[in-house]
């Protein structure tokens, strides 16, 4: 079965779903490969105007694939060294802001450290109004791998949040700017795709125009470089011997997990 569904719901618009149900939507590299070559793949179809993403299953995605081998396979090239993930996963994500058409994320259960970096690099975001964010990692290793947090939620908000490491119910993911809107389970699917339907409905060479320029806007004060800077401060966590410790501990925890999930088959 494929890791990654993709579908046409709608004229003109580009549906793909994680489908990873059994690990949550961890996203390995396997999967974050295929997610961003079918990216690339609904910017080069000129039928497609607009992609929506999705989880299958309970939730939306549970974070990268901490039992999977990160280190092996990688979808693309960065330089290795101190902060070789996180600048990694940063490139990626950072290359939905380049792609031609926008991308909404579609949140549903919940979407957890990676996985909410990766609806964070999306260009809109709407959520089950019983959806949760969270960066756990934040209170065990440190600076999330995508920094995105001030430049979507604020300064305030996003001190709090790192401080804390406290997860985000969907109406406060709303109120500070995270998400676009938040819906009843029930209606999130036809929701997305009515918003999608009215996007669609304009030319694909205009859609990347105007995204292009809020995006600038953005570059333009900074955000693209001090989201890059972050995985170099970040870089730093692993040398902290608390951060050495916890590391290990959660290490220690996977494998227990793995081997009682193997016991259990």
């Amino acid at each position: 079965m494929s890791n990654l569904l993709v579908d046409d719901p709608r004229p003109g618009i580009r549906r793909l779903t994680l489908n990873r149900p059994e690990k949550r939507n961890a996203l390995d590299n396997e999967l974050r490969g295929a997610l961003l070559a079918a990216l690339r793949d609904a910017d080069y179809d000129d039928e497609v105007h607009v992609t929506i993403l999705r989880g299958s299953g309970p939730c939306f995605s549970s974070g990268y694939d901490l039992s999977s081998d990160l280190k092996a396979n990688r979808p693309s090239y960065t330089a290795g060294g101190d902060g070789g993930w996180p600048r990694h996963v940063t490139d990626g994500w950072l290359s939905l802001w380049d792609l031609a058409k926008p991308v909404i994320a579609q949140v549903h259960g919940y979407a957890m450290a990676g996985g909410s970096e990766l609806a964070a690099a999306c260009d809109l975001v709407y959520l089950a109004d019983d959806a949760t964010i969270s960066h756990p990692v934040l209170r065990v290793a440190g600076p999330p791998d995508f920094a995105f947090h001030p430049w979507l939620v604020g300064v305030r908000n996003a001190m709090e949040t790192v401080l804390t490491g406290d997860a985000m119910d969907a109406a406060e993911a709303v109120r500070t700017g995270y998400a676009n809107r938040l819906y009843p389970p029930h209606d999130l699917e036809k929701s997305v795709l009515t918003i999608a339907e009215r996007i669609a409905g304009v030319p694909h060479e205009l859609l990347q125009l105007n995204k292009r320029w809020v995006y600038r806007a953005a570059e333009a004060m900074g955000a693209r470089a001090s989201i890059r800077a972050a995985t170099d401060i970040g870089a730093l966590s692993p040398h902290i011997p608390a951060v050495q410790q916890n590391l290990d501990d959660l290490r220690n925890q996977i494998r227990g997990a793995s081997r009682n999930d193997r016991k259990t088959r």
